[in-house]
């Protein structure tokens, strides 16, 4: 099941799940990070930069790779919170990684990820995003 996270959770993350691998979906361009709850860091992984299917062999190769205990997912808004086409396609995008992986996903607010990434002057700005994800996830855990 898909649950969503912010600084206040709708459901409890169990204390159970330590190692989180973070996506920034994008429609040609998807953005990756992994990072953990005990030293609440994530490091960016490179991007995957396969889209429709093929994205899901390269995720699965992160999955075997990092062995994540769940997969939190980057959801874009529009900057007053209404969603938009990018929003329903991300959280379909999570539903399908349950379906797939069997792993709890969280989804988390994205806005302003990509952009601040850019401010920082990533060089992959969409893994950096996901890094910046994860972090805001990690940050807001118990």
């Amino acid at each position: 099941m898909t649950q969503t996270a912010s600084s206040a959770h709708t459901s409890p993350v169990s204390s159970a799940l330590n190692t989180f691998l973070a996506i920034d979906f994008g429609l040609k361009r998807t953005g990756v990070a992994v990072g953990n709850r005990l030293l609440r860091t994530a490091q960016p992984l490179a991007s995957i930069a396969a889209q429709g299917d093929a994205r899901f062999v390269h995720v699965e190769q992160r999955l075997r790779e990092w062995q994540p205990d769940a997969i939190v997912i980057g959801v874009p808004y529009h900057p007053d919170g209404a969603s938009h086409e990018n929003t329903l396609k991300a959280k379909r995008f999570g539903r399908q990684l349950h379906g797939r992986f069997g792993l709890p996903v969280f989804e988390v607010d994205e806005r302003y990820s990509t952009t601040e990434a850019l401010q920082l002057g990533a060089r992959d700005a969409d893994a950096a995003s996901a890094c910046i994800i994860l972090e805001q996830f990690l940050r807001s855990l118990p």
